[in-house]
């Protein structure tokens, strides 16, 4: 009697995001989840809860940061008010995305507070 070897576990999906302008940070970011996250425009399928390895660029910064994060929402095609298709990453709760977090919110500034729409919440 053999034993059949477990089912894999899907890989993360990996997603290269260039954040170009402080604006388009700023419609992506998503700081009403405790750890921040981000909205990435996607016509791929996802669901909630998957994994996903993200590779974000933010403005004027030449480093990249990686991300192992989960989707957290999904926009899907032909949504309501125009919104794009995608889905919204939330960071783990780890120091590298901790540090991250501050990183945008420190580009972002006073951006933060402002009630200019969002792809976001």
């Amino acid at each position: 009697m053999s034993s059949a070897p477990p089912p894999a576990t899907p890989r993360p999906s990996v997603i290269q995001l260039a954040i170009k302008e402080k604006s388009a940070l700023y419609a992506a970011y998503i700081p009403l989840f405790s750890d921040g996250g981000i909205f990435i425009p996607t016509t791929r399928d996802y669901k909630l809860g998957d994994d996903v390895y993200v590779l974000l660029s933010l403005p004027e910064d030449t480093q990249r940061y990686p991300v192992a994060g989960k989707v957290a929402w999904v926009t899907p095609p032909k949504a309501a008010n125009s919104r794009t298709q995608g889905v919204g990453v939330k960071f783990p709760n780890d120091p590298k995305s901790q540090a991250l977090k501050f990183k945008i919110e420190e580009i972002l500034g006073a951006h933060l507070g402002s009630d200019r729409a969002t792809q976001t919440l």
